[in-house]
């Protein structure tokens, strides 16, 4: 195969051959170099040697144009990179998979209602709330679990005075949806009261985005304004015995994103970084133990009816950090949340045991005193 050089100069004005096809430097006779400089530029390889050649380099690609400012191109660019770069600003303290923090980032972009589920204490709220400081827009939170009066809650109430007579007063909820671009948050829709549920359908609904104000004179209908994204989170599942079953209409109108029970080595990682004065071994041992109790409260014969969440051993942690060994730790944050009936079956008694491998000094005499004193009652 021929080769082409082009004949230049380098920073101490001597000449030199490069090939034009790789760049790579290309040894050249003195002569043939001089000839080549003071002719076409270029040389051709032979079997007699360099001879000079005319060489036409071929036309760069042109560089694809850019979006104008402002026009649709250039926004669903600038939409892409804030999705395909959002995981640097994910909070370390909160653990969640990168496509899952993505596809949750783009969920909100693109207006999208999102449903956070997942067991309790597996950080559903920390989730919806890391999103709206990410956004950076407006945010509303409501706490449907701890509403009394959903009419109230969410379309206002009818007051009386002398002066006024009887008038409305909107809700911070309608104020809420009429906020341009803003991230409302519905923190526990699954133990809402089935008329919010109601309330909410027409508002939820891709195709109809509006409230209608019963209690207002003239039954004023308030339309969700542009980019408002509704973030929720529930406990979908036959344990939560607190929890109402959702209508399948309802839940039809989100995107569900599950959030991951987290492994031995994910819980020690985020306890490490929320309590890193805590010594390794004991967060490892919290780690351990949490892990332990999910796997058993996962089997079909399992032992243990429920588990110690990433909430507990969050703050079974933080004990620690304030002086209070493990092993008084877990009595006052981890066993109470243990069923205690059956004595030395119990689920209690079963969780304390695993408890005895983690203590101080590696024993547990007082641990099984209380059950004791349950059985002589």
């Amino acid at each position: 195969m021929k080769t082409i050089v082009v004949i230049k100069r380098d920073r101490m004005n001597k000449l030199f051959a490069s090939d034009v096809i790789t760049g790579k430097k290309v040894t050249v006779p003195k002569g043939a170099l001089r000839r080549g400089h003071n002719g076409t530029g270029y040389l051709e390889s032979t079997p007699k040697g360099w001879k000079q050649v005319e060489y036409e380099q071929p036309a760069l690609e042109a560089a694809p144009d850019k979006p104008a400012p402002g026009s649709p191109a250039a926004k669903h660019a600038e939409e892409l990179e804030m999705i395909h770069s959002s995981y640097s600003i994910k909070p370390k303290s909160l653990m969640m998979s990168e496509i899952k923090w993505k596809y949750l980032i783009r969920s909100a972009v693109r207006g999208k209602n999102i449903m956070m589920t997942g067991p309790a204490g597996c950080g559903k709220t920390m989730a919806a709330k890391s999103l709206v400081n990410s956004l950076d827009r407006p945010d509303f939170y409501f706490n449907l679990g701890a509403t009394q009066d959903p009419r109230a809650s969410l379309i206002g109430n009818t007051h009386y005075n002398k002066e006024k007579g009887t008038y409305f007063s909107e809700s911070l909820f309608v104020k809420a949806i009429k906020t341009e671009n803003a991230v409302i948050l519905l923190d526990e829709l699954s133990r809402a009261h089935p008329e919010a549920w109601n309330i909410l359908m027409t508002v939820l609904d891709e195709g109809q985005r509006y409230l209608r104000l019963d209690e207002a004179s003239g039954q004023t209908t308030v339309k969700v304004a542009p980019g408002v994204t509704f973030v929720a989170t529930a406990n979908i599942g036959n344990e939560y015995t607190a929890t109402r079953v959702m209508d399948r209409a309802l839940i039809d109108r989100f995107t569900q994103i599950e959030m991951d029970v987290l492994n031995k080595d994910e819980e020690g990682t985020l306890l490490s970084s929320l309590y890193p004065h805590v010594d390794n071994a004991t967060r490892e041992n919290i780690a351990e133990l949490a892990w332990i109790t999910r796997q058993e409260s996962s089997q079909e014969e399992g032992k243990l009816s429920t588990h110690i969440s990433t909430r507990t051993s969050v703050e079974l942690t933080g004990l620690v950090y304030d002086g209070f060994t493990l092993d008084e730790a877990a009595q006052v944050s981890v066993l109470p949340k243990f069923d205690s009936a059956g004595g030395l079956e119990s689920e209690r008694t079963f969780v304390k045991q695993l408890l005895q491998k983690y203590t101080s000094d590696g024993s547990s005499d007082e641990l099984f005193t209380d059950v004791e004193d349950e059985d002589n009652n």
